[in-house]
C-alpha cells in the first residue's frame, strides 16, 4: 500500500478541492444506491457554509489521491449553533463558546480501504495541533457507530443529544480558573 502524506489545506485550496472532497465523501458514506448524487449535493452544500466559518482549517491525507480529510471551524460566538441540544452543557462552555474558544469538527472521513491504518487520529493530531481551543466539539448522526468509537478514542465524551436524530460529542474542557 503507498504511503499517506498530510497536508494542510488554506480556505482557498480547499475551495478548490471541492470536488475532490466531494467524491472521497461518496465513497466514505457509500449510502443507499442511487442516493450518491443527492448526498453528495448536500455534503457540497454544507462544504460551501462550513468553509467560510471563522478559522476554518482543514487536512488531508493523500495517497496518489485523496484516501482522507478532516476539517472544522471556530463555534460562532453567538452560539445558535447549540439550538437543538438536549442535554446539561459542560460547565463554562457557554462561555467559551462566546470568547471563540470552542473549535467544530465539521467533517472526517476515510476512505474504506485506509480505515484501521491510523489515518484519522493523524488528520485529528495535524489539525489540532495549531488551535487553541479550550474545548472541541463534534456532531454526528445517532447511529453512527464508528465515528462514536473514533470520538472515543480521541477522549471525547457524549454530551447530550440534538434534533434531529444527531448527538453532540465533546472533549471535555480544562475548568474555568
Amino acid at each position: 500500500m503507498t504511503e499517506v502524506f498530510l497536508r494542510r489545506l488554506s480556505r482557498w485550496q480547499a475551495e478548490q478541492q471541492r470536488e475532490s472532497v466531494a467524491n472521497l465523501y461518496v465513497e466514505a458514506y457509500r449510502g443507499a444506491a442511487g442516493a450518491e448524487y443527492r448526498d453528495r449535493q448536500g455534503f457540497l452544500r454544507r462544504f460551501e457554509h462550513d468553509v467560510q466559518q471563522p478559522d476554518f482549517d482543514m487536512v488531508v491525507a493523500d495517497a496518489g489521491g485523496l484516501v482522507g480529510c478532516l476539517y472544522g471551524y471556530r463555534a460562532a460566538p453567538t452560539g445558535e449553533w447549540w439550538e437543538g441540544f438536549r442535554g446539561i452543557l459542560p460547565a463554562g462552555i457557554e462561555e467559551r463558546t462566546a470568547s471563540g474558544r470552542v473549535f467544530l469538527l465539521g467533517e472526517l472521513m476515510v476512505a474504506p480501504a485506509r480505515r484501521r491504518a491510523g489515518v484519522a487520529t493523524r488528520l485529528w493530531t495535524l489539525l489540532l495541533s495549531r488551535h487553541t481551543a479550550d474545548a472541541v466539539v463534534a456532531v454526528i448522526r445517532r447511529g453512527d457507530d464508528q465515528g462514536r468509537e473514533v470520538l472515543r478514542a480521541w477522549d471525547l465524551t457524549k454530551m447530550g443529544d440534538f434534533d434531529p436524530d444527531r448527538e453532540g460529542w465533546v472533549r471535555p474542557p480544562t475548568p474555568l480558573p
